[in-house]
């Protein structure tokens, strides 16, 4: 008779987030995490169905501290995350954290780039960068996992094939999209509805905070001294999604046949990257877990264009979480993830 798989308790730290409230949406019915605490200070003691009317079936009260689980997931904002994870990986906890607190290798790069110096960094080499995809054999022992930000999971999964292969320059742009859900629920005057509908705006010229982890990922893959990178994030009036155009010069003697052949072994069996045939759209990924990628070679500039599609709270945030942590205990990388988007 075969035995029944052990539930691994988890917990949320910070479930009244976007990221947060996603987590809980998406772990409600894993069929390995058992999800028996959700943390929010400022909502302790209120049933956490109360709050989101949409987490109808969750019969848990919010919390103030993880007291009883196994592995946690952070949703913390950056500085509380890096006072927190410490302890919690003191308590013998395994720890998947969604913030940018551990990303960063270089310690001296959190004042420049995130205004405070780093009060664990000790551990910001033991994180595991987890980009899923390129990060799996570095999983299963991990007890810290980076999570990727939503803008570098677009870009990288576009651009990691090309780089890894030395199929162009290391001389790259990217532009890309994002729906306003990526900066979070805090209120600011540009996320007001009447400021936001009806308008698209580039923002973050001379140093956008993701641009020091797409820098360091693609580094690792191309010689980072010659590494120059540009990023354009733009804010565009739609609640999710993230569409990504990376730009990069062919090397020499590299064809369009031989483009789409590395970036099809590249994928060729991934469960939530899909090379598409057409120019991706952000809606085919919303509420799953997928990335499409769109390469394409420009023939007359000798330029690779690549696009991916996302959805920012998924596979860029709390999907890849999941997948990461499924990876972290040997359990299918599918498990309680949705691989279809919503239509329409």
């Amino acid at each position: 008779m075969r035995q029944s798989q052990r539930r691994i308790p988890a917990a949320v730290v910070n479930g009244t987030g976007y990221g947060g409230v996603e987590l809980l949406r998406l772990l409600a019915h894993h069929p390995v995490f058992d999800l028996i605490e959700v943390t929010a200070r400022s909502e302790a003691g209120k049933a956490v169905n109360s709050v989101f009317p949409s987490l109808g079936t969750m019969n848990l009260a919010f919390t103030a501290t993880v007291e009883r689980s196994e592995v946690v997931f952070v949703a913390l904002p950056d500085q509380p995350a890096t006072e927190l994870v410490p302890e919690l990986l003191a308590n013998a906890r395994r720890v998947v954290d969604l913030s940018a607190a551990f990303r960063l290798h270089d310690p001296s790069l959190y004042p420049r780039w995130y205004g405070y110096e780093h009060p664990a960094a000790a551990l910001l080499e033991e994180a595991v960068y987890g980009l899923a995809e390129w990060a799996r054999p570095r999983l299963p022992a991990a007890r810290l996992v980076a999570c990727p930000g939503c803008y570098p999971t677009a870009a990288l999964l576009a651009l990691a094939p090309a780089l890894s292969a030395g199929l162009v320059l290391p001389d790259i742009i990217v532009d890309a999209k994002s729906g306003l859900s990526g900066a979070g629920r805090k209120l600011t005057i540009g996320m007001h509805y009447s400021e936001a509908n009806e308008d698209t705006s580039a923002y973050g010229f001379g140093g956008h905070r993701h641009w020091p982890e797409i820098h360091q990922e693609l580094g690792a893959l191309a010689p980072a001294e010659l590494l120059r990178l540009t990023f354009t994030p733009h804010l565009v009036p739609m609640t999710r999604g993230i569409l990504a155009t990376c730009y990069a010069t062919l090397a020499p003697d590299v064809s369009a046949e031989t483009v789409y052949e590395v970036y099809r072994q590249s994928y060729d069996g991934e469960l939530f990257v899909r090379l598409s045939t057409l120019p991706p759209h952000t809606k085919w990924t919303l509420g799953s877990n997928l990335c499409f990628v769109y390469p394409v070679v420009e023939t007359e500039s000798r330029r690779l264009i690549v696009v991916s599609a996302l959805d920012n709270l998924v596979k860029g945030a709390a999907g890849q979480a999941i997948q990461c942590a499924n990876l972290m205990y040997g359990l299918p990388e599918h498990q309680g993830l949705p691989c279809e988007g919503v239509y329409p």
